[in-house]
């Protein structure tokens, strides 16, 4: 076992080091330092360039089900309820298409980070193989539509459509829901799947409205000013002077495409991510033409067991995500396999889970520094933190774009931009003159769920979903909250969270099927958990979510820990402690168990 004696870099220096970087994002206002995509801010939110609005009637009628979201999510519980024999049912989306995420961002080299092999859900059943290891965005959009196509999706689907309320119907037991088109429609389920990347924000800079030039955000990418498509060669930008704000997962793939045509590209920078090798290629087909049945549930499940700590005799998928977990898998699933490990205390095996942790991380700074020929600049671009502070990211193309003479770094140290002129970003006192502002700045997470799903959710007696939760989310196993029956939610909602949002939307569709096929199989109207398994099953996140919490403080600010909170009460900060693999296990077991205990039909 390595030992601080041992080790090529000093572990008190680190963490003193790495408290120092998180102390520098750290700021009163919270989520309240991103502006809302209203009003004069509206144009960064619209859907003009992508699919125009097609005027229609209001619709009035009676479903039995409603689909909050036409991204994966409202897909695969449309096709799980399609095998249940629901012929009734309503999608609706403020899009223009199914898609969800992979509707919105277009941008440049928009590509998936998980393997597509184990990210696209249901290949089996769809008879597909994805072209390559990690697909870009035009194969999953396309792959997201062929789906809604087989399972009669688009019938009654209602597109550029905004839920205004939610209003539950004591009398009929029914979900009255109304739209910003005039619709109204009668449900007797809703499945609320609005996910997490469909509202983007702003940063709360001075003089964004006064910009004179052109600016738009990444998930509304304008290839009207830019030129070009998702595959890059933004000729238009030949001539322009480029600004891009923010680092995050979006910039790291749209950054070596601004590089390769803007004459200037700025990139303003907070908190540098972390940049591992990405390492694509086509798929080999004869692999795909030996796959044995139940391929992609073993492959699925083997990466989603690794990432997550757990050991297995191989690793299917080998890529950044496992790299680091096959030393902290033998470290935190089972120490005893281990003569390193076997005879430590938690606290010692906490430090060696830590050392592991920062030598992945020294040698993420040191790719860093092997690739930056500028020293200065690849200092900066080194991030000091633990591994999964922040989302990782895989890119071979990121790093090589600021060796370029055109590219320019601008490291705000923590602080972000000072504030934007009718000419272009200012900071530090300089200003920075650009035809151009690209936000990368990501999307509204950590705030109330009634506002990201753009709808006000009243359940029985008149009471809000926003008052219900106003001091923290409330449920059984995510799905249901008491007091607002038929009503349930996807997405990482007090479940078992995982790197594979697919693979979670799966096993959430698989749920909520069998939840409304019971009800329909009893002749049953309703169903709603009691407020007792909601008060345990609360317990038993807060219980197994303590490690979770501790560690997300630690970390340097961003929508994973509430930016920085001390207690979080972001979406990340109340998780399943015990881990993905053994949350569906959970679910399994209950539904095996078939009392359903906590839940109450009527």
């Amino acid at each position: 076992m390595n030992t601080a004696n041992t080790l090529d870099f000093n572990p008190d220096a680190l963490r003193k080091k790495y408290e120092r970087e998180r102390d520098k994002r750290l700021r009163s206002d919270g989520i309240g330092q991103y502006v809302d995509t209203d009003g004069q801010y509206s144009q960064y939110r619209t859907d003009d360039s992508y699919m125009p609005r097609i005027e229609r009637a209001p619709v009035k009628k009676t479903v039995e089900v409603v689909l909050m979201g036409a991204g994966f999510g409202g897909i695969l519980t449309g096709i799980q309820l399609r095998k249940i024999g629901v012929e009734d049912l309503c999608v609706i989306d403020t899009a223009g298409d199914f898609g969800g995420t992979w509707y919105w961002n277009r941008y440049p080299g928009a590509q998936c980070d998980i393997e597509s092999y184990i990210y696209l859900p249901l290949l089996e059943e769809m008879g597909y193989i994805p072209k390559e290891k990690y697909s870009f965005a035009p194969e999953i959009l396309s792959y997201s539509q062929t789906m809604a196509k087989k399972y009669d999706l688009y019938d009654g689907a209602l597109f550029h459509t905004e839920l205004q309320s939610m209003t539950w119907q004591e009398d009929s037991h029914t979900w009255l829901v109304k739209t910003d088109r005039g619709d109204e429609i009668e449900a007797r389920y809703v499945c609320s799947s609005i996910g997490l990347l469909n509202r983007p924000k702003l940063p709360a800079v001075q003089g964004i409205e006064t910009f004179k030039g052109h600016s738009f955000h990444t998930s509304r990418w304008d290839y009207a000013y830019t030129g070009g498509s998702s595959e890059g060669n933004l000729a238009s930008l030949q001539d322009k002077k480029v600004a891009i704000i923010g680092t995050g997962a979006t910039a790291v793939q749209c950054i070596p495409h601004l590089a390769e045509s803007a004459k200037e590209l700025y990139v303003f920078q907070r908190t540098p991510s972390s940049i591992d090798v990405r390492g694509n290629k086509p798929t080999d087909q004869e692999w795909a033409n030996n796959l044995d049945e139940g391929w992609q549930r073993k492959r699925r499940d083997n990466f989603n067991i690794l990432v997550t700590g757990g050991v297995q005799d191989e690793d299917l998928v080998n890529d950044g995500w496992t790299s680091i977990m096959q030393k902290l898998g033998v470290i935190l699933a089972d120490p005893s396999n281990s003569e390193d490990y076997a005879d430590l205390t938690p606290e010692e095996l906490g430090e060696a889970v830590e050392l592991a942790d920062f030598e992945k991380m020294e040698e993420i700074r040191a790719r860093a520094a092997s690739i930056v020929n500028n020293p200065e600049v690849a200092e900066k671009l080194k991030p000091y933190y633990r591994q999964f502070c922040k989302r990782p990211c895989f890119h071979d193309d990121y790093l090589p774009s600021f060796n370029k003479p055109n590219v320019h770094l601008i490291d705000t140290d923590g602080k972000g931009v000072s504030n934007i002129t009718a000419q272009g970003v200012v900071f530090d006192g300089r200003e920075y003159p650009v035809d151009c502002i690209i936000f990368a700045t990501g999307f509204e997470i950590g705030t109330d769920y009634s506002r990201r799903a753009e709808c006000a959710i009243t359940g029985k007696g008149g009471a809000t979903l926003e008052e219900k939760w106003a001091k923290g989310v409330r449920t059984l196993h995510g799905f249901q909250t008491n007091g607002f029956p038929n009503l349930f939610f996807m997405g990482l909602i007090q479940g078992g969270l995982t790197a594979n949002n697919t693979h979670m939307l799966t096993e959430q569709s698989e749920h909520i099927a069998y939840l409304i096929n019971r009800a329909k199989n009893g002749n049953y109207r309703s169903l709603e958990v009691s407020g007792e398994a909601e008060d345990d099953w609360v317990g038993v996140m807060k219980e197994t979510a303590l490690a979770n919490e501790d560690f997300l403080a630690a970390c340097t600010p961003g929508y994973y820990n509430d930016e920085g909170k001390k207690e979080i009460n972001g979406v990340f900060g109340l998780q399943y402690g015990g881990g993905p693999d053994e949350f569906f296990r959970l679910l399994e077991a209950w539904r095996m168990d078939d009392r359903c205990e906590g839940v109450t039909y009527s």
